[in-house]
């Protein structure tokens, strides 16, 4: 479902797993590969990426619903993800291949920056049509990596963004093909690698206390 590959001091994480959800399966393989590339010595910089028509569709909201989960630790293992991708000790990129909704597009906006495919694809925030709440840390995140009135408008119009869209409001730094989006996002990190090191995680966390704690604050609807 989750494989790491190396392009020079690039390390590509990619998912592939349908829509790519945040399912029982994927979360403890995208610890796996976090650590693998946390723990890697030298320069280094991490690429996210999926396949076919997604990025991330966000929770599996059918495995999170069931009766044999509990959803609260599920949740907090999604966020706890977003988390380690917020104060990652590398620079990180999301190359987004297809759609990002709901912790999907959380997870892309954690990443230091966002390469998006320019003609097919979505962000979007869905929980206004969903009629569901949000988790104080998946609001802390949009808030924090977006401008104020960008988020307020994926927050509570739900808007689907294509590229173009996304680029002008700011959600994503950089446009590309769907044939060029990796390499796009390969060449951006790359750029950077030299700038890992542990201080980074430092300095993240330093930037985002809040959302930090706001990512381990009781959900209650």
């Amino acid at each position: 479902m989750i494989d790491v590959t190396r392009e020079g001091s690039v390390y590509v994480l990619r998912i592939d797993g349908g829509e790519n959800r945040f399912s029982a399966e994927a979360i403890p393989a995208w610890n796996a590969a976090l650590d693998e590339v946390e723990s890697a010595a030298g320069a280094k910089a991490l690429v996210t990426t999926g396949t076919g028509k997604f990025y991330s569709n966000g929770l599996d909201l059918d495995y999170m619903m069931s009766d044999s989960v509990d959803s609260g630790e599920y949740l907090a293992s999604v966020l706890n993800i977003m988390g380690r991708v917020l104060t990652f000790p590398a620079i990180t990129v999301a190359a987004m291949n297809g759609h990002a909704f709901g912790a999907g597009a959380q997870t892309a906006l954690a990443h230091d920056y966002r390469v998006m495919r320019e003609d097919r694809g979505y962000f979007c925030m869905p929980e206004i049509d969903m009629k569901a709440p949000l988790h104080p840390g998946m609001t802390a995140i949009i808030q924090a990596r977006l401008p104020r009135q960008v988020a307020h408008e994926v927050i509570v119009t739900g808007t689907r963004y294509g590229g173009a869209q996304a680029l002008e409001q700011s959600i994503v730094d950089a446009l590309a093909p769907e044939s060029e989006v990796l390499d796009r996002a390969i060449e951006w990190a790359s750029r950077l690698a030299e700038k890992a090191d542990p201080v980074m995680n430092r300095l993240k966390r330093d930037m985002y206390p809040e959302v930090l704690e706001a990512l381990r604050a009781e959900f209650v609807r």
